[in-house]
């Protein structure tokens, strides 16, 4: 049985709760009150029986008073100090002394933290959402347009009191028309918002039911390392989907064939994940190891490493490919600020741009993206290049440097006086 250091206050508090003397305890546990005073004082470390008769006597798991069950509890309470935003900055060292003197109070706090992070997620989620799904966009504008038709009808019924019968009969038909077509829309809009993952799936682009599919596999694809081959898979919706998957299902294994896993596991542990280095390691073009690196397995990864998140655009900045970072938004769409050094790759294909990313609220963190733009020639060399640009994003390692302030999207970034906003935040109006 592990023993805390704060085995001895919870004794002393769960005491005090239950309204026991330290006579009486120390009694019921079979030792001296100058033992159990040590013990509740942290001064003297119990034995494991001697805690177990102790716990019988409070009525209470002997794990209730070692701290046994709370390392989740504290690890919880670790990370919603770390994101904590403003003045207060919470005492994260002192995370075990709170758990275990107020644990109710603790799990609450944890809790809420857990809360305020996921309802973060689904803010992000729906405002891309909102942003770039067209099948919403059309449905509730058909929504608005039937309700102010219905408000219309009723202005005129209500401020026109001596309104011709017939007329009267014609706008109350209406009337009820696009108050049936209203309920309709509304409880398709309802649905639609309602669906599950299999039926938003079947409404995805191609683009997004690959990222989809590849996202269940965990990005990597096994049965490519070593010389194997796979199939796109028959279920995804689409036909583009499925060549989409075939593409990519090529690239990874002429990737996985340039770049063996254990030489990829070599390269990361003498390069520190820098992707030039690695592509040198490796005889491999930059935006290659870019690729590969964003797609290995977490095994492979050194410890402190990654992960990695990719996203690829051409030459005219549409989005190709997205791996996302958790906490790191990733518009599926430009004119988002987080693209910047992707976008600033263009303008100077074969020079790299690294900055470091800090995203907003109390959930945001610090990202280093790595960019890079490369130009090919498939229509041969009389031909436009063809430009690629990738930008490799993973958590910011410790160090000093100018760190960029990036948000979500202008529309529902919280940042006040930001020189590059193009237009007011919904977040800043509420």
């Amino acid at each position: 049985m592990p023993l805390s250091a704060l085995t001895g206050t919870r004794i002393r508090e769960r005491r005090a709760t239950v309204g026991l003397r330290q006579a009486d305890l120390a009694r019921a546990a079979g030792i001296s009150p100058s033992y159990l005073n040590l013990i509740e004082h942290n001064r003297r470390r119990a034995a494991p029986d001697v805690v177990a008769r102790i716990a019988a006597a409070l009525g209470v798991a002997p794990e209730a008073l070692t701290g046994g069950g709370e390392a989740a509890l504290i690890d919880d309470l670790r990370e919603a100090a770390a994101a904590a935003d403003g003045a207060a900055q919470p005492e994260a060292d002192r995370a075990e002394e709170f758990a275990g003197r107020f644990p109710g109070w603790a799990a609450l706090v944890a809790a809420q933290h857990r809360r305020i992070a996921a309802l973060d997620r689904a803010v992000e989620t729906l405002a891309d959402r909102m942003s770039h799904d067209p099948h919403l966009s059309a449905a509730l504008h058909e929504v608005l347009s039937v309700a102010a038709a219905v408000r219309s009808t009723a202005t005129i019924l209500t401020g026109t009191p001596d309104l011709d019968p017939v007329w009267r009969g014609r706008f109350e038909a209406n009337l009820a028309a696009d108050s049936e077509r209203l309920a309709l829309g509304a409880e398709a809009l309802v649905a639609y918002l309602d669906a599950g993952a299999e039926r938003e799936a079947g409404l995805a682009s191609p683009q997004k039911e690959v990222e989809e599919w590849l996202a269940g596999r965990g990005w990597h694809l096994p049965e490519l390392e070593g010389g194997g081959d796979a199939a796109a898979p028959p279920d995804l919706a689409s036909a583009a989907a499925r060549a989409l998957a075939a593409e990519w299902i090529a690239t990874a294994r002429d990737d996985a064939a340039a770049m063996p896993l254990p030489a990829v596991a070599a390269a990361l542990a003498a390069s520190g994940g820098d992707p030039g280095r690695m592509a040198r390691l490796l005889g491999v073009e930059p935006l290659r190891a870019m690729r590969r690196l964003a797609v290995v397995p977490a095994s492979v990864l050194p410890p402190g490493l990654g992960p990695f998140g990719l996203i690829l655009c051409d030459g005219a900045g549409a989005v190709l490919f997205r791996k996302p970072l958790p906490g790191f938004t990733m518009p599926r769409f430009g004119a988002a600020c987080p693209l910047w050094p992707l976008y600033g790759a263009l303008s100077r294909p074969g020079l790299p741009v690294v900055a470091r990313l800090a995203m907003p609220g109390p959930t945001g963190g610090q990202f280093l993206a790595q960019a890079l733009c490369a130009a090919t020639t498939p229509g041969g060399f009389d031909a436009p290049p063809v430009l690629r640009s990738a930008m490799l994003i993973r958590p910011a390692p410790g160090g000093e440097g100018p760190v960029q302030p990036v948000g979500p999207s202008c529309r529902v970034c919280p940042r006040p006086g930001c020189a590059a906003r193009r237009e007011p935040s919904i977040v800043s109006e509420i």
